[in-house]
């Protein structure tokens, strides 16, 4: 039991220093840096001119329909890297379930499509 906590002692180590660190950084800022906002700072920023609406405003449903194909297909992605890499070891099997999992996500792609749900209006 001892070797075993032994072994996780760096860790531990690590933990704290690092969680010291981040500690020691944010009072530093508080400390250091300066808090006087104007009129100026405190102005919009982003467009040039005033907010016209309540920014909790309600976003259209498509939107989300957007994200979300956006997150698939940028998690497609995040799997065919290493699927390629390792591509000369997995044999056929892992081809064809590559060419399963690709057709997968592209009838959903045609199905999204097809009901118009990429149409910005």
């Amino acid at each position: 039991m001892e070797d075993i906590l032994r072994e996780y002692l760096p860790i531990l180590i690590f933990f704290i220093i690092a969680v010291g660190l981040a500690l020691i950084i944010i009072f530093a800022n508080f400390i250091i840096s300066p808090s006087r906002p104007d009129v100026e700072k405190n102005s919009a920023y982003e467009c040039g001119f005033e907010a016209f609406d309540d920014t909790r405003s309600k976003f259209e449903v498509r939107f989300y329909l957007v994200a979300i194909l956006f997150i698939i297909f940028d998690l497609e992605v995040a799997f065919l890297f290493p699927w390629a890499v390792s591509l000369s070891e997995i044999g056929l099997y892992g081809f064809w379930s590559m060419m399963l999992f690709l057709a997968i996500l592209t009838i959903g792609f045609i199905y999204e499509w097809k009901k118009g749900a990429l149409e910005w209006d």
